[in-house]
Protein backbone atom coordinates (compact mmCIF):
# COMPACT_ATOMS: atom_id res chain seq x y z
CA UNK A 1 0.00 0.00 0.00
CA UNK A 2 1.22 3.33 -0.66
CA UNK A 3 0.13 6.53 -0.36
CA UNK A 4 -0.44 9.60 -2.25
CA UNK A 5 -0.66 12.59 -0.11
CA UNK A 6 -1.91 16.16 -1.92
CA UNK A 7 -0.82 18.25 0.77
CA UNK A 8 2.88 17.39 -1.06
CA UNK A 9 1.08 19.64 -3.61
CA UNK A 10 -0.94 22.41 -2.01
CA UNK A 11 -4.49 23.21 0.39
CA UNK A 12 -6.93 24.38 -2.25
CA UNK A 13 -7.26 22.69 -5.69
CA UNK A 14 -9.63 24.54 -7.74
CA UNK A 15 -8.22 24.28 -11.48
CA UNK A 16 -8.00 21.59 -14.08
CA UNK A 17 -5.00 21.91 -14.84
CA UNK A 18 -3.76 21.05 -11.26
CA UNK A 19 -5.84 18.11 -11.35
CA UNK A 20 -4.85 16.93 -14.64
CA UNK A 21 -1.09 16.91 -13.50
CA UNK A 22 -1.82 14.82 -10.01
CA UNK A 23 -4.11 12.58 -12.26
CA UNK A 24 -0.72 12.24 -14.35
CA UNK A 25 1.08 11.15 -11.22
CA UNK A 26 -1.66 9.16 -9.50
CA UNK A 27 -1.73 6.62 -12.75
CA UNK A 28 1.22 5.00 -12.88
CA UNK A 29 1.26 4.83 -8.88
CA UNK A 30 -2.52 2.88 -8.82
CA UNK A 31 -1.47 0.57 -12.17
CA UNK A 32 1.97 -0.21 -10.12
CA UNK A 33 -0.03 -1.13 -6.85
CA UNK A 34 -2.68 -3.00 -5.12
CA UNK A 35 -3.90 -0.18 -3.14
CA UNK A 36 -3.23 3.56 -3.12
CA UNK A 37 -4.33 5.75 -0.26
CA UNK A 38 -5.39 9.23 -1.56
CA UNK A 39 -4.81 11.36 1.28
CA UNK A 40 -6.47 14.67 1.38
CA UNK A 41 -5.69 15.38 4.85
CA UNK A 42 -4.58 18.91 5.82
CA UNK A 43 -6.05 19.93 2.25
CA UNK A 44 -9.26 22.74 2.98
CA UNK A 45 -10.50 23.24 -0.92
CA UNK A 46 -10.98 20.43 -3.86
CA UNK A 47 -13.37 22.28 -6.22
CA UNK A 48 -15.79 19.86 -8.29
CA UNK A 49 -13.64 20.81 -11.63
CA UNK A 50 -10.46 19.77 -9.89
CA UNK A 51 -12.33 16.16 -8.00
CA UNK A 52 -13.14 15.43 -11.94
CA UNK A 53 -9.90 16.11 -13.77
CA UNK A 54 -8.02 14.33 -11.00
CA UNK A 55 -10.47 11.61 -9.84
CA UNK A 56 -13.17 11.10 -12.04
CA UNK A 57 -11.26 11.12 -15.43
CA UNK A 58 -9.45 7.94 -13.87
CA UNK A 59 -12.94 5.85 -14.81
CA UNK A 60 -11.74 6.95 -18.40
CA UNK A 61 -8.48 4.52 -17.32
CA UNK A 62 -10.25 1.98 -15.82
CA UNK A 63 -13.40 0.93 -14.07
CA UNK A 64 -15.47 2.07 -11.14
CA UNK A 65 -14.53 -1.45 -10.06
CA UNK A 66 -10.83 -1.18 -10.61
CA UNK A 67 -10.94 2.28 -9.01
CA UNK A 68 -12.56 0.96 -5.65
CA UNK A 69 -10.22 -2.43 -5.66
CA UNK A 70 -7.20 0.13 -5.81
CA UNK A 71 -7.74 3.32 -4.19
CA UNK A 72 -9.16 4.01 -1.12
CA UNK A 73 -9.75 7.90 0.29
CA UNK A 74 -8.14 9.74 3.56
CA UNK A 75 -8.60 12.83 5.32
CA UNK A 76 -11.70 13.98 2.95
CA UNK A 77 -13.55 16.85 4.94
CA UNK A 78 -17.28 17.61 4.21
CA UNK A 79 -17.13 19.75 1.52
CA UNK A 80 -14.01 17.61 -0.53
CA UNK A 81 -15.58 14.68 0.14
CA UNK A 82 -18.87 15.57 -1.37
CA UNK A 83 -16.84 17.51 -4.48
CA UNK A 84 -15.52 13.97 -5.15
CA UNK A 85 -18.60 12.03 -5.07
CA UNK A 86 -20.26 14.20 -7.10
CA UNK A 87 -17.78 14.66 -9.71
CA UNK A 88 -17.40 10.70 -9.64
CA UNK A 89 -21.00 9.91 -10.23
CA UNK A 90 -21.29 12.83 -12.64
CA UNK A 91 -18.52 11.14 -14.38
CA UNK A 92 -19.69 7.45 -14.30
CA UNK A 93 -23.01 8.75 -15.82
CA UNK A 94 -21.26 10.16 -18.40
CA UNK A 95 -19.10 6.82 -19.19
CA UNK A 96 -22.40 4.89 -19.27
CA UNK A 97 -24.51 7.34 -20.97
CA UNK A 98 -27.19 7.68 -18.53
Amino acid sequence: MVEFKFIQYGTDFGTRDMGQKLRQKLLPLIKENDKVVLDFTGVNVVSNSFADECIAKLLLEMSLEELKQHTTFKGLNPLANRSVLVALQRRYKVIKGC
